[in-house]
Formats: structure tokens, sequence, C-alpha cells
């Protein structure tokens, strides 16, 4: 029966035809997908660890269960992986007596089985309650969750459904966003393998903060409408188009003629250059920050940048609004917009300039960071009123500028230098400690003063 249906040619189908049958073959699958799940669930359970050799996929000749459902099936073992995990999610759970429990997620369990929410909007609502549940959320607030989001499955998109439970997800952790982005930030990596045929490989994974960079950076590069950028002479001379008009006019134009993936690459390399060359601030691109003011304020709640999924905390917005590149869109409780923040808030050329002849790089005490891989950071925040000025600037490196805004060190100035006081538990003394290292004090004049 099946099988007549997917042999049927769509091409004779009327328009109200094949949208029918778009629809039902979806219903369709989506009740094959509940068994997949269920039986990919049930051997990686016959197949656990403590079971040993009487273990189904060892029977079978293979280690683990993910093995043998790849085997089985002929899918790929990512997707062998996902369907255990959601199948583990929404399968009946043994007790330690034997008794026979709800599913983890009970109701989510309920709209797979009959065919009502497919295995994408399955796989995010049982990851981010899943990822709540473990930092202690309050069960009963899970379930509203659940079944709101269960709700919301039967109407919306998987993709929507995804926002929704991300957004769920940091309103029940009691820790919000921080700690989990922190953990996203330890993840960050970039590997160039050996090279291979006269190309070098390389990949490597980016935090929800480098990712929202480096599609601003794409996005201003390569739009429809922006003029081709970082195009190499080779390119520049391929894509350059002469031709004469009926009328004598001698036209010049130029055609891109790299890949997408060229120009991004392309882009990344143009702007590697650009700040290895400039002493400047680097490029012009723009990330929107978007928050809440009652969530600003607070300094909980959570942000959203441009192009990523994963939310970013409170205090990470203020830190981004330090630096340049980044935009904060400030929303009241009703989504109005209560304050833009401006790009003049960067500190210019000879501002900068001024910093390093003041602070030598990065001042941080201990470390040795060089001003072109520092931040200007204002030492008053520009969103509370701090000026750009020098008087109320100091140069921290990337690591630095992020544990600055996410410890309890303190930074004041005083006499128009940097400093910072520890938190009691590290320095009891309860002292300002002058910063930087100005190659100028350093001077045969200025130690003989």
């Amino acid at each position: 029966m099946l099988a007549a249906v997917a042999a049927t040619p769509t091409l004779a189908l009327s328009d109200e035809d094949l949208c029918a049958l778009t629809a039902s073959a979806e219903a369709a699958g989506r009740l094959v997908d509940a068994t997949r799940l269920a039986t990919a669930a049930e051997i990686d359970d016959r197949s656990r660890f403590e079971l040993g050799s009487d273990g189904l996929s060892y029977r079978l000749g293979h280690r683990r269960g993910v093995h043998l459902v790849e085997q089985l099936t002929r899918v790929s073992q990512a997707e062998a992986a996902q369907r255990i995990r959601v199948g583990a999610a929404i399968r009946a759970r043994v007790g330690l007596g034997g008794e026979v429990l709800d599913p983890a997620f009970p109701h989510v369990a309920n709209a797979v089985t009959w065919g009502s929410v497919g295995v994408d909007a399955a796989a995010i609502v049982t990851h981010c309650l899943g990822q709540a549940a473990r930092n202690g959320a309050d069960p009963a607030h899970l379930d509203a969750a659940e079944r709101e989001l269960v709700a919301e499955a039967l109407r919306q998109s998987a993709d929507n459904v995804a926002v929704m439970a991300r957004v769920w997800r940091e309103a029940l952790d009691p820790d919000g966003a921080q700690p989990r982005e922190e953990k996203l930030r330890e993840q960050r990596r970039f590997v160039m393998s050996r090279e291979r045929d006269g190309v070098v490989p390389f990949h490597g994974v980016a935090s929800p903060i480098e990712a929202a960079e480096f599609y601003a950076a794409f996005s201003e590069s390569t739009a429809p409408d922006a003029s081709p950028r970082f195009l190499s002479e080779e390119d520049l001379e391929r894509g350059t188009e002469t031709h004469t008009t009926p009328d004598g006019d001698v036209v010049t134009r130029l055609r891109d003629p790299r890949t997408r993936e060229q120009r991004q690459f392309d882009v990344v390399m143009g702007l590697l250059r650009a700040g290895v060359r400039s002493t400047g601030q680097g490029s012009t691109a723009t990330v929107m920050a978007v928050i809440k003011y009652d969530d600003l304020e607070s300094d909980r709640g959570i942000g959203w940048l441009d192009n990523v999924a994963e939310p970013v905390s409170a205090s990470t917005v203020r830190e981004l609004a330090c630096d340049s590149g980044f935009r904060r869109l400030v929303l009241g409780s009703h989504g109005e917009v209560l304050e833009l923040g401006q790009l003049e808030r960067s500190f210019s050329y000879a501002q900068r300039l001024a910093l390093a002849a003041r602070d030598g790089g990065c001042v941080w005490p201990q470390c040795t960071a060089p001003p072109s891989w520092c931040h200007a950071h204002h030492v008053v925040e520009w969103s509370q009123g701090g000026n750009t000025d020098v008087s109320n600037g100091a140069l921290l490196c990337s690591a630095h500028h992020h544990m600055l805004h996410a410890s309890e060190f303190t930074m004041t100035m005083i006499d128009g230098r940097p400093h910072l006081l520890a938190p009691p538990w590290l320095d009891p003394s309860g002292e300002w400690k002058l910063l930087g290292r100005p190659r100028l004090a350093w001077a045969p004049g200025a130690l003989a003063a």
C-alpha cells in the first residue's frame, strides 16, 4: 500500500491533491517515526553496558546499541543516536522495584505516539527541558512547560518550537543562561590539519557570541546588492566584463566569480589580514543584541544575538556593549524600543594610541598581551553614562575583558590611571592596585625622578 503511494507520479496530481498527499504522507511518516524511536530505544536498553556479553548488540557483534541500530536501519550513526535519545526520553521507565513508570516526558510521548508531533520538535523539547531538569527546575513548572510546548508543536514549525523551548529552558533554569554559556564558550576551538593535496583543511567550533560576529561579517560582505569585497587579482580579472553599447559607450561590469563558500572564506581572510595590518578598530560589521529593559537592569534573564538561536545572558550583553561591533537594542515589557546604542561609543584610533602609550597593553596583572590584541574597555560602562574618553578607558585582552565582567573584580580610575580591586576572599586588604605597564614610566628620567 505505502509502496503504491510512494510510486504515485506527482506530475499528474492537481494542486489540491498534491497538498493533500504531502500532508497525508507526513502524518503517516510520523506514525512510522514513533515506531522507529520506540525500537531504537528498546534496542539500546537491551544493549546497556551492565548486561555485558548478554546484551543484544554484543550478541549480534556490536559493542553498542547505536551501532546495531545503524546496521539494521542503514541510517547514519548521528540519526541512530538521535532516535535513541528521543526514544529513551518518551519510553516508559522501569523503577528499582520493577514497577513500570511514566516516561520522563509523558506529553511529548503521547503526541509522538499518535503522530501529532514529529521527531524534530520532540528532540528539541526533550533536550531543552532535560537541561532545565538537570539544573534543578521545579517539576510542576517543567510539566506546564511541556504541555505548552506540545500544544505549540501542533500548530508551529519545529524551528519556532525550538525558539520557544529555549525560552522556557532559560525561564525554568534557576541558574539562568550564564553557566551554560560558559560551558559553550569553553568548547571554542580552531584546528588546522596537515596539508592534503596542496590545501590545508581546518575546522572549529564557535560559541554563540563568536558565531554572531561571523554571521554579521558574512551578511555585510555577501549581500546580493553589496559590491564584491576581498577579491584577489585573479578573481577581479575573471569577473570583469566589458562591452560596447549601441551608442558606442564602453561599459565595464564586475561580476563576482566566486562561490558562496569561497566568498565567505575570503571574508574571513580579508578581516584577518586587515586586523593584522591595522592599528585601528578593524571591521565595521554590527551584531544586534536584543534584550528587555527589565532583564538588563536586573542583570538577569537573556538576550538574543543576530542569526544565533542560542540565547546569551544579560551580563554578556553588558559585556558586548563595551567594545565595537555590537549595538544593543533594549526593549520594554510591551516590545517597545527604549534604547538603541550608537557606534560612537567606540574609542577612536587616536584614543587607542593614547591608551596603548599609557597602559602598555592589557592592564590585568601579569598579562603580557600587546595593545594590538586588546579591547578598549569603558571603566564606567558607556551604557551607564561613562564617557568614551582616555580618562575612562583601559586596555584589556579578550580573556581578561571577559573575566572582569564575569567575576567579582572591580575596576576604577584614580588620577587618570586604571586601578583594580580584588574580591575580599582573594585580597582581604581591600586596596586598589595600580594597573598598566607604561614604557615611559620605566625610562631612566622617570626612574631618576
